[in-house]
């Protein structure tokens, strides 16, 4: 029996090796693309209005199956987190923008146009949230980490004396708060340019003796 030379042997593992690397590649995008399906189908329907949507309802708007839906994430709240973290990277750019009014009062006034911008962009995402936040220990630790993030903001750009009067303080934070862009936007059915101005006009006669 003849016996392969040891050149013809790398040459013909190599195909076979290159074939092999390329499905798992293939599997790999194949496997990245049904996840992002699966966030994006969440977002649409929860944007679309319906709230608290069930796994076999993202599933048919995802066109996948309920088999895939928990492939990919073991429950909603893992779910969710995605989406989360989604939104997070979608406003992030708002967030890094540099503050460059020359006065408080003035880097107060851009931190309520992003906040404006912020709310209205995540407000879907939110009030669905709050509509399972006592059901889901992930829920619950978002909510607390978002006001969290909402009161360092503020401490970024107020004085110190505004931050330690407490009375003061706890107004403008509720003024500026999602809860009340929520309420405004919802339950007074203002426009957000409207709900803008409403904070604007809040926040100034808040501070006007300051």
């Amino acid at each position: 029996m003849s016996k392969l030379k040891p050149g013809k042997a790398a040459a013909s593992v190599a195909p076979v090796a290159s074939a092999e690397g390329e499905a798992a590649d293939g599997r790999l995008l194949r496997g990245e693309r049904s996840r992002q399906q699966i966030v994006d189908a969440l977002l649409k329907l929860i944007r679309s209005g319906e709230m608290s949507p069930s796994a076999a309802q993202v599933a048919q708007a995802a066109n996948v199956s309920l088999r895939t839906v928990f492939r990919h994430f073991e429950e909603m709240d893992s779910l969710r987190m995605e989406m989360t973290a989604q939104m997070e990277a979608e406003i992030r750019p708002i967030l890094q923008e540099p503050f460059d009014a020359p006065d408080w009062r003035g880097r107060l006034g851009q931190l309520i146009a992003r906040r404006a911008r912020i709310y209205e962009h995540v407000m879907p995402v939110k009030v669905a949230a709050s509509l399972r936040r006592f059901q889901s220990a992930y829920l619950r630790k978002d909510y607390d980490r978002f006001l969290t993030l909402e009161r360092a903001g503020l401490h970024t750009v107020l004085p110190k004396a505004v931050i330690s009067d407490v009375v003061l303080f706890s107004a403008i934070e509720m003024a500026t708060s999602f809860q009340a862009w929520r309420r405004m936007r919802q339950d007074q059915g203002l426009s957000a340019a409207e709900a803008e101005r409403v904070l604007r006009y809040t926040v100034d006669r808040l501070i006007a003796d300051q």
